[in-house]
């Protein structure tokens, strides 16, 4: 089975037991400030599991795109990828663990669907602990469906329990099935650490709500998130060994060939993986908005990039081509997420820019390396580049540790690997503590400070609107209760007066305590009232529709305010780039 015939027959049997299908939201969150990327197909509907009402109901489906980076550099195994996409169905409220370990069997073993055999099965549920009892009803239900008390393994919450994302919020226990790709029959009895058990499907009962002293208290309202991972059961249906086996990548291996000019070989090496996979990443981060810059996403995209053609470098290809491969990808997902081909153009001048600017950056890395060089005596005998030299190189210049090398041994020089590794360990924990304090706090809510802001970014957005002109889009936001980050789309830095203009339009907006109201409506009506969106196929068939008074209407996903006069002031504490043509807002709200 190909991926494509994977995700419509998942769509089609959720839609099937009356699930409505959502379409994938962007890369970057809208409302959750703990992460940089949409790492799951729970993040969109953050507010929704917390209570909101969904404009298309109880029971949803989706293939969600999503991007995690904390594997980049184990990227170029058989295993790792930063961007996949996720299968997901979820109940707001309405079935629970009954009907959603059911979906999950038949779909699993429906002849209809997957067809896997029950012999190849296996499942895990949560053993129970201090804070919440064994999940004997998802075990009975299991055992109901015919799965040998051997194949159940009861874990406790380090493989069985999901949440909450943050300190606070909705949490619970999971079941998680598993697929035996070994050769011959599978054993008869499941063995957690028996690599050969892939675990290919998650449903997630949120049935608690962690408090602030630390208890586990019942939901109101009891959620099921489920999630599938599309390349690796493409991978397992088609019996491969890895995903990159698969026409998921296989177009990708070709065009590098090509670019090569060499004919395909019997097996594929880490760089190969590296580029095929990282520029997959690249260009579906372009096309929901995200280009190169110095931080937060765009940081991570131009990482990737420069890793790629490093990489590039390495199998001694010498011509601008990130674009060729870019236009495989646009070529091969545009019938599923149309944003690519829509936003094809920009995609591919993006790429080409920054090949070009990083073809620079190695020159000017080269120039630095013989500056280093030629401070050394020529009378020293033992000739060594120091390994925080060596990780100057790569962290300024994105030379790495292997180039360096090999430049160093041409002009007789040793490297210092292990100060290297040292310097860069340093590096990773100084970055591990600035995120961990940049985003810290709980999962997205909806207290009264977090919808305040909220509120406001909508305001500021119109603001921006009027003073800088109606080129002004959306580009990201991160709300927590004590601030806001809006980034906008504005060629150059906002002036003095341009600031002072905004942020009095803002204030005169809180101080005239316009109502907030909210509306369902389709994507056409919301078009022809004047509403801001980044139309095109973002949004389901009903949206909902915040207006602030007259003076700014968005299609949005709460929490929000009642009115504005929850609020008492706004001040814009920094305007900065964010990146190419993105310029950045943080600001502070004061709340009654």
């Amino acid at each position: 089975m190909k991926a494509k015939e994977l995700r419509k027959k998942y769509i089609e049997f959720f839609t099937s037991k009356n699930h409505k299908e959502i379409k994938s939201a962007p890369l970057v969150p809208e409302n959750d400030p703990t992460v940089l990327f949409t790492t799951a197909g729970m993040h969109p509907l953050i507010s929704y599991l917390l209570g909101e009402k969904h404009p298309s109901g109880t029971k949803l489906v989706s293939a969600q795109k999503c991007v995690r980076t904390g594997d980049i550099e184990e990227v170029g195994d058989p295993v790792h990828l930063t961007f996949f996409e996720m299968l997901g169905n979820w109940s707001l409220g309405e079935y629970f663990k009954e009907d959603a370990i059911k979906y999950s069997f038949e779909f699993l073993t429906s002849p209809e669907y997957l067809n896997f055999s029950l012999d190849n099965l296996a499942v895990t549920v949560f053993a129970g602990d201090d804070d919440a009892p064994f999940d004997e009803e998802a075990y009975n239900i299991w055992r109901e469906l015919g799965m040998p008390v051997s194949r159940i393994a009861k874990l406790g919450k380090k493989d069985n329990w999901w949440g909450p994302a943050g300190l606070t919020g909705p949490c619970g226990p999971d079941t998680e099935m598993f697929y035996w790709t070994g050769e011959g029959d599978a054993p008869k009895d499941y063995d957690p650490n028996n690599k050969l058990w892939v675990e290919i499907w998650n449903d997630v009962f949120m049935q608690y709500n962690k408090t602030e002293d630390g208890n586990f208290e019942p939901l109101a309202q009891k959620n099921v998130d489920t999630g599938m991972g599309l390349e690796r059961v493409t991978a397992i249906l088609q019996g491969k060994a890895s995903c990159y086996d698969t026409e998921l990548f296989i177009p990708l291996f070709e065009k590098l060939d090509e670019i090569r000019g060499v004919d395909t070989p019997k097996s594929r090496n880490d760089s190969e993986r590296i580029i095929v996979e990282h520029l997959r990443t690249a260009t579906f981060m372009m096309g929901d908005g995200i280009v190169p810059g110095n931080v937060d996403q765009a940081y991570v995209l131009r990482r990737l990039i420069r890793r790629a053609i490093r990489e590039g470098k390495k199998l001694d290809i010498s011509e601008i081509w990130t674009t060729k491969m870019a236009q495989v990808v646009i070529d091969e997902y545009s019938d599923v997420y149309k944003e690519l081909s829509r936003n094809a153009d920009k995609i591919l001048e993006e790429f080409d820019v920054e090949e070009k600017q990083f073809q620079q950056t190695l020159e000017k890395g080269t120039r630095e390396f013989e500056k280093l060089i030629e401070k050394v005596p020529a009378h020293i005998q033992k000739k060594v580049v120091s390994g925080k030299k060596a990780f100057y190189l790569y962290e300024t210049y994105g030379f790495p540790l292997e180039l360096t090398i090999e430049m160093a041994q041409e002009k007789g020089f040793e490297v210092d690997i292990k100060g290297y590794e040292k310097a860069y360990k340093k590096h990773q924990e100084l970055s591990r503590k600035g995120a961990e304090k940049k985003f810290k706090g709980g999962l997205a809510d909806n207290s009264k400070a977090t919808s305040a802001l909220h509120t406001a970014t909508h305001i500021l957005h119109q603001a921006l609107r009027e003073v800088l002109g109606d080129h002004v889009a959306q580009k990201g936001s991160n709300i927590t209760a004590e601030r806001l980050r809006f980034d906008f789309s504005h060629p150059e830095k906002m002036t003095p007066e341009q600031k002072a203009e905004v942020t009095k339009i803002v204030n005169d907006k809180i101080a005239e305590n316009l109502v907030v109201t909210c509306e369902e409506m389709s994507v056409e009506e919301a078009k022809n009232q004047g509403a801001i969106g980044l139309f095109g196929d973002k949004y389901d068939e009903v949206v909902k529709v915040y207006s602030i008074g007259d003076f700014s209407k968005e299609i949005c996903g709460g929490p929000h305010s009642e009115n504005t006069g929850e609020l008492i002031s706004f001040k814009i504490k920094k305007e900065e780039s964010s990146s190419r043509g993105v310029r950045r807002i943080k600001g502070l709200i004061g709340l009654k």
